[in-house]
């Protein structure tokens, strides 16, 4: 029998997490509006006007590699150091940190794939007032004016971005507390007196506000030793009236100006059932921001993961469209012009402009700096069945037999935290996974896979392996006193690993070796969750900001935490195979970077229409910053879901990246079969489509991971010229060849989609309809209807034979879906390789580009250095707006030519040619006569 406490440890962490989450809703008292976090309520008390920072241009030193500037604050004389960079592809960085800080600031590490490679800086002018510096691309220039200082970056005779600007550059430089001076250390001794004169030689001293040196939130308590260190700099974009990125907010595509309310807030939370369409922080954060005119797209990329808040105006803002219009009709000169403010608690200035001028230059640039994302596994983009969660053995047998019995595949089956034994993770309850080698080789003899959960807080339990050895090597997060840092979550009482440790990430990593997690094998993938990291008895549910790890305070690091689980996880899952098995792991926490160890998910969202509909702008905003292998939970994870909004999100869930179904534990059931036969059919032809465009799926990540393009793309990014798709965020791009409109309303009869593109033509998936662009198109549905339509001049590959898993279909033949032009050509690709190693780095795949023009559509191989065979072929062509031909001929590689079957359908223009049965990986060319 239990005793009274370990009875007591499970029932206190669900009343906690009960209390945390309300009634099924977020309690906003739990989290920080910018009144209530001191440092945003300082910067933000600072209006715009002159800035008190002059450059002192004799101090300027110019190499081969950098510019250095030093710059003072004339109210109270401390200098900072600016350092400008010209860096290869189109960007500039600039940094501006303490001359001589009293101890150094926190610069992040760990998220650069390396130190960005510069160029050459050339100075054009200079007099008193400032310096002109080339930036060697056609007539881009730096200005940087000296009093006030200003930075300006033109491009001819326009501005296309200009820092401080409006005077909020603003730099809390370290300093001691005055009531509590104690003699500096002797080796920080000069520098603390430096600081220290530099104050007291003002004539007044500066205000000491409250929660500049201590902070209560709730009754919480921030001791912060360092005192104030918040940095803070405004950009102004002329030009600009869309912005994005940001995430992770539950918000529209195009960001919203903040005039009226709380900036948007970077700072990774716990968050249970999110509120939509407000700035409030949630589960990741990406410093990232983009913005987009017709003419130009650029980047702001603040490289700083202390807790942070983005401030966003506008001249244009609060305009009716008619108000515009006047403003034109009257001839009005204003020019739009977005301006944002970027405010974080501590660290340095450190920031990467990225000057596009496309949006695909942005995404290059981004991903030279951060890397691109991993190239996933192809199991790991079929079909995922969770929920919190599957009781035992027999019960994921059973689930398991389900999707065979209603003819559904899937790839992945999960466990959430009750499969452990007493939420320790690396380990199985004894009584309900008595046998996981058993389970795991059930489902690996169907060619499928599990994940299971692994989270970063740690049992305190001395009969736990996992939390003796983190505590005898010393790795957990100490708390302010030199203790380890403790804090309750769902184990009870728990420590957290510090994964800023080098040391600990490799061990951690090592404990998913076969031999360290009992029970694993080469068939179960992990899932980290409540990486923020979560802490329910925590301020604002996570780590007090003055916990330490090693010489930082836990402020300086918060937004880097679940990025460095999520990265210790990734490598542990490559080194149980030897370097040679591509891993799947899925974080909840993220930040720049994150897009290297795998998939992110949208958290805890509800059975809800508007959480479906938002899941688009979240995933699309992700996708703008490096993050492709997004989704949402299909059918909400809290609440239960009606049949037709299940149905529907599944609709939608199987055209977005990550396609996983997930529910709480106190909702009923919900497996694709059990809400009826209609509804089941539903389910099995969405789920069935998916698996289906696998091969587009796939080459489309392998794009993401080869070029840093987003998979799922908002409009703008493929039609950047065109006003009308600047906000669209209720459909989407999956690459620049599909487009999406899923129904996201309750009893819906119709859609309206936006077909974009003057020059385009777009055929219905379904129909073969053929529709022109750039204009709306009403399209009725009914509960079978999810409206997707393929680009005119597009050919993509898919495989009809739809079986139980996406292993069970990887020698199956393929069908290409032409669909013509006004031009009457086409293009597309095909790509192939094992599916599940890094051997396609080795150059073992098959690229081959296909095209159709003159009539003769033909496959060319693109990669003739690269060695791979496959035993698929290709069994039929389905060509969209053709003509009747006489004949179809097939040439093959050695000439060898013969006559194919064809049907043509006249009514839509739809030619099949059948059965030419070529070599997927072979050149070909078939002749339309």
């Amino acid at each position: 029998m239990a005793t009274f406490t370990e009875w007591m440890v499970p029932v206190l962490v669900v009343w906690l997490a009960l209390c945390l989450s309300g009634t099924w809703a977020v309690d906003r008292s739990n989290f920080k509006t910018c009144d209530q976090s001191s440092f945003c309520k300082r910067q933000r008390a600072l209006k715009p006007g002159e800035s008190p920072y002059r450059a002192l241009l004799e101090t300027m030193e110019l190499t081969n590699t950098r510019l250095t500037l030093q710059l003072i604050n004339d109210n109270n004389k401390v200098r900072l150091l600016l350092e400008l960079y010209r860096l290869q592809g189109n960007m500039t960085r600039v940094k501006i940190n303490e001359l001589k800080p009293l101890k150094p600031r926190y610069e992040v590490p760990d998220v650069l794939v390396r130190e960005p490679p510069t160029e050459p800086l050339s100075v054009l002018s200079q007099d008193e007032n400032g310096v002109v510096l080339s930036l060697g691309v056609e007539s881009q220039r730096v200005i940087v004016s000296a009093q006030p200082f200003r930075l300006d970056i033109v491009e001819g005779h326009n501005v296309l971005m200009s820092l401080n600007s409006r005077g909020l550059l603003a730099f809390e430089h370290l300093r001691m507390r005055k009531d509590t001076q104690a003699e500096p250390e002797a080796e920080n001794k000069e520098e603390a007196d430096t600081a220290h004169q530099a104050e007291t030689t003002k004539e007044e001293e500066e205000k000491v506000e409250e929660g500049m040196w201590e902070e209560t939130f709730k009754s919480h308590s921030d001791s912060k030793p360092n005192g104030p260190s918040a940095v803070s700099l405004d950009f102004s974009l002329p030009g600009v009236e869309h912005v994005y990125g940001i995430p992770e907010h539950a918000d529209t595509l195009r960001l919203k100006t903040t005039d009226n309310g709380d900036p948007y807030r970077l700072y990774n939370l716990d968050v249970f059932q999110y509120e939509l369409y407000n700035p409030m922080a949630l589960y990741g954060a990406v410093p990232v921001m983009l913005a987009h005119n017709t003419q130009r797209t650029t980047g702001i990329f603040w490289l700083n993961a202390a807790e942070t808040w983005v401030d966003i105006s506008s001249n244009t803002a609060g305009k009716t469209v008619f108000g515009k219009m006047l403003d034109y009709v009257q001839g009005s000169s204003e020019t739009p012009q977005t301006d944002v403010r970027w405010i974080s608690e501590s660290g340095i200035i450190d920031v990467f402009i990225m000057l596009g001028p496309t949006p695909k230059d942005i995404f290059s640039q981004y991903a030279s700096l951060t890397g691109t994302q991993s190239f996933p596994p192809l199991s790991s983009l079929g079909y995922h069945q969770c929920r919190w969660n599957y009781n035992d053995q027999e019960d994921v047998r059973s689930v398991d037999a389900g999707f065979d019995e209603h003819d559904i595949p899937y790839d992945f089956i999960w466990l959430d935290i009750e499969h452990t034994d007493g939420k320790r993770y690396f380990t199985w309850d004894p009584h309900k996974f008595a046998s996981p080698k058993d389970m795991l080789q059930g489902l690996k003899d169907k060619k499928r896979n599990m994940v299971a959960i692994v989270d970063p807080h740690i049992k305190v339990d001395s009969n736990y392996k996992i939390h003796n050895e983190i505590r005898s090597r010393g790795f957990y997060v100490k708390n302010k006193d030199g203790g380890d840092y403790e804090g309750w979550c769902w184990p009870g009482n728990a420590g957290y690993p510090d994964f800023t440790q080098p040391d600990m990430r490799a061990w951690w990593a090592s404990m998913f070796s076969y031999d360290q997690y009992e029970g694993s094998m080469d068939n179960l993938y992990t899932w980290n969750d409540m990486n923020e990291p979560s802490v329910f008895n925590g301020p604002e549910v996570t780590m007090h900001k003055d916990a330490v790890h090693g010489s930082w305070e836990h402020r300086d690091v918060h937004n880097l935490y679940g990025l460095y689980v999520h990265r210790a996880t990734m490598e542990g899952l490559i080194q149980r195979s030897g370097g040679v098995e591509r891993p799947f792991v899925l974080t909840r926490a993220f930040f720049a970077g994150s897009q290297r160890y795998g998939a992110v998910w949208t958290g805890d969202n509800a059975a809800e229409w508007d959480h479906l509909k938002i899941s688009i702008p979240m995933c699309l905003s992700l996708g703008l910053v490096g993050i492709s292998f997004c989704g949402a939970d299909v059918g909400g994870f809290f609440k239960s879901p009606s049949p037709e909004l299940l149905v529907r999100w599944y609709q939608t869930g199987a055209y977005q990246p990550f396609f996983r179904a997930h529910a709480h534990l106190d909702t009923p059931r919900r497996e694709p079969w059990l809400f009826g036969p209609e509804n089941t059919a539903l389910i099995r032809e969405v789920i069935r489509q998916r698996y289906t465009f696998l091969p587009y799926w796939y080459q489309l990540f392998y794009h993401a991971y080869r070029t840093g393009e987003p998979v799922m793309r908002a409009l703008w990014v493929e039609y950047p010229q065109d006003p009308a798709t600047f906000a669209v965020d209720d459909e989407f791009l999956i690459g620049r060849d599909l487009l999406v409109h899923p129904v996201t309303e309750e009893g819906a009869r119709g859609v309206t989609a936006f077909l974009p593109g003057k020059e385009e033509v777009w055929f219905d998936i379904h129909t073969f309809q053929k529709h022109n662009g750039a204009q709306n198109l009403y399209i009725p549905v009914t509960m079978s209807s999810i409206p997707v339509f393929q680009r005119g001049g597009s050919i993509i590959p898919r495989k009809l034979r739809v079986r139980r898993s996406s292993a069970c279909m990887e020698h199956d033949p393929y069908t290409l879906f032409v669909a013509l032009n006004t031009r009457r050509t086409a293009e597309g690709e095909l790509y192939i390789d094992d599916g599940h190693t890094f051997n396609f780095d080795n150059k073992e795949f098959i690229h081959r580009r296909l095209f159709f023009s003159n009539n003769v559509l033909s496959s060319v191989n693109v990669a003739p250095e690269a060695q791979f065979t496959t035993k698929s072929w290709i069994e039929r062509v389905v060509i969209l707006g053709a003509s009747k031909p006489r004949k179809v001929t097939l040439i093959t590689a050695d000439g060898h030519k013969s006559q194919l079957d064809f049907d043509f359908d006249a009514s839509v223009s739809v030619l099949t040619i059948r059965k030419p049965s070529m070599n997927a990986g072979e050149d070909w060319s078939m002749a339309l006569q």
